[in-house]
């Protein structure tokens, strides 16, 4: 219950950041930064939905380990995706962290009924928090984009969820 609450407080924070920044004519943060499986991520914000709790999943068999199932989210049927075996690491994943774990529904714009299981959720960022940025790797996945590196020398990756969500890898979910 107290990680509801603290989600819900989280959400209510942002939501007011967001307006605050509206109203006042400030530029608004360009990303949700995350954390997952020891990765630092950012989403674009123009990309992204709503952020849950995590809640039951029914697993499907026969899909990637990547696919953990279907949620029902505020009534909508949603598949979830972990984030980080997507991108390749093997997290341990047990109750505790499930618990602890949020999901991220992708924006309503990308036309695709998904979320995305992250460990952590860091805050909001724009470029000014970081002192400088890598481009893209050459050798990944195109929904990667640039690396941006913050004041303490952090690397924060970030992830285009539009070309997330039409990647052929992303929509082929049948093992």
């Amino acid at each position: 219950m107290a990680n509801r609450e603290a989600l819900k407080e989280l959400q209510t924070r942002l939501a007011a950041r967001l307006q605050a920044a509206r109203s006042e004519g400030v530029a608004i943060s360009s990303w949700l930064a995350v954390e997952s499986a020891g990765r630092r991520l950012l989403l674009p914000l123009s990309q992204a939905g709503e952020i849950f709790p995590w809640s039951g999943v029914q697993r499907v068999p026969y899909t990637q380990p990547w696919f953990l199932g279907v949620a029902n989210l505020r009534g909508a049927l949603r598949g979830v995706v972990d984030l980080a075996m997507l991108l390749g690491a093997a997290p341990l994943r047990t109750e505790q962290t499930l618990a602890e774990a949020s999901l991220l529904t992708l924006g309503e714009t990308l036309e695709v009924n998904a979320a995305l299981l992250v460990e952590r959720l860091a805050g909001l960022r724009n470029a000014d928090a970081f002192a400088t940025s890598e481009p893209a790797p050459e050798s990944g996945p195109d929904y990667l984009g640039a690396c941006y590196i913050d004041a303490q020398g952090e690397r924060w990756q970030e992830v285009d969820l539009q070309a997330l969500a039409q990647h052929p890898t992303f929509l082929a979910i049948r093992s």
